[in-house]
């Protein structure tokens, strides 16, 4: 397992919102070309690219000059090619402790999800949302007492 890296200084490693989403992530045809680059191909066999031409392509097959004919790409499971029941790179680490195993390759649309700066209302037993809710966003004044 790869190293998780540094994760967002709010997160709190629930694993919430990549077990709600994570049979629905997808990657960009930049994040397929980086893995084909590094060679990621323990990533790319979990992605599907449905192609103009209305064929599906397991991603540890396509070729740097397929990816301009992609017109999705969907997380799929490698060895029956249906829907993933979630993320397959999501690793519990500890009882309430949930890791990405490929934080620091991670699709796009993992990295910019951020539930506590978006205030999501879905989530409300994600800590990082519930410690963010607890903090005023108004700066205190200095003779102000201490909550």
């Amino acid at each position: 397992m790869e190293d998780p890296g540094e994760t967002s200084e709010e997160c709190e490693q629930c694993g919430l919102c990549c077990k709600v989403f994570g049979d629905r992530i997808t990657a960009t045809v930049m994040n397929l070309y980086s893995w084909m680059e590094d060679g990621r191909t323990d990533i790319l066999r979990h992605f599907s690219a449905g192609m103009a031409n209305g064929t599906r392509i397991n991603g540890a097959d396509l070729a740097p000059e397929d990816l301009g004919d992609v017109m999705t790409i969907e997380l799929r499971d490698p060895e029956r090619g249906g829907y993933q029941a979630g993320c397959p790179f999501l690793r519990r680490v500890e009882r309430t402790r949930y890791i990405c195993s490929i934080h620091t390759v991670k699709p796009d649309m993992c990295c910019n999800y951020m539930p506590w700066v978006y205030g999501e209302t879905y989530f409300p037993r994600c800590r990082a949302l519930g410690i963010r809710k607890k903090k005023s966003s108004w700066p205190r004044l200095p003779d102000q007492d201490p909550e």
